[in-house]
């Protein structure tokens, strides 16, 4: 057996026996390269205090969370499969309670340029860990999403701090089912990661405990959270979709 070979062989056998199936979560800071170095190192401070808190205060620590995975000015979230961490916890809990902290830490921000607004990104799949970290094509599906020109769009359209985009596959097996609100989840992107066509659905999240999420009616994310008239217009779009029977 060559050299090469050996190392090649010898790389084989690290590796997992296989793909395992983590639920998906990524956020970004929105304007990074406009600001300072030193105000960038604030920023990222606070982001992984507000995602920590977020996350310990829906129980998704320990050995149901990978490591976190730093991407600069952003944030890799894994979540290992458990019955007590279903996908509605992430996004009818976790995600409204990271925009309730986002809009506390706003408010009390005594520079604009310490304010910060994310987008995040959920979705599930397979991936793959070689001893340098994970990836996957489940992975690139996620970024793909949360880089997306509709995404950034939609944030700088809105308010609110935080803008989130969910896969084809959340939203058709977890928010068309009933118990999240359907509606406010607009077919805003699509994206190609090789050669297929991926689907992103956007949501404007109010903060958990707004009258939005807490009372008996949902009220539509551009009523939660007015946005630009294109942002409008494609809601209107959708649901005269959605009440003629094609989403």
């Amino acid at each position: 057996m060559t050299t090469r070979l050996a190392a090649v062989a010898s790389f084989d056998g690290q590796r997992a026996a296989g793909p395992v199936h983590r639920s998906i979560m990524a956020v970004d800071l929105e304007g990074s390269t406009q600001r300072t170095d030193l105000v960038k190192g604030e920023l990222r401070r606070v982001m992984y205090e507000l995602l920590a808190r977020s996350l310990e205060a829906v129980g998704i620590t320990g050995n149901r969370l990978e490591r976190l995975i730093d991407r600069g000015d952003g944030v890799l979230v894994l979540i290992r499969p458990h019955d007590d961490v279903p996908k509605t916890v992430i996004l009818g809990r976790l995600i409204p309670l990271l925009a309730a902290l986002l809009t506390e830490y706003n408010a009390r921000a005594n520079q604009s340029a310490l304010r910060m607004r994310l987008r995040v990104v959920v979705h599930a799949g397979e991936v793959r860990e070689d001893g340098r970290g994970f990836y996957g094509e489940a992975i690139d599906v996620a970024i793909r999403l949360l880089d997306s020109r509709p995404v950034k769009r939609a944030l700088k359209q809105t308010a609110a701090p935080l803008v989130l985009v969910v896969s084809h596959e959340i939203y058709s097996g977890i928010v068309c089912h009933g118990q999240l609100a359907a509606e406010t989840y607009l077919p805003l992107v699509r994206v190609s990661v090789g050669s297929r066509r991926q689907r992103g659905w956007v949501h404007i999240p109010a903060p958990a405990g707004s009258p939005v999420i807490a009372g008996p009616q949902r009220a539509s994310v551009q009523r939660a959270h007015p946005a630009h008239p294109r942002l409008r217009a494609s809601a209107s779009a959708h649901k005269r979709a959605v009440r003629s029977g094609h989403r």
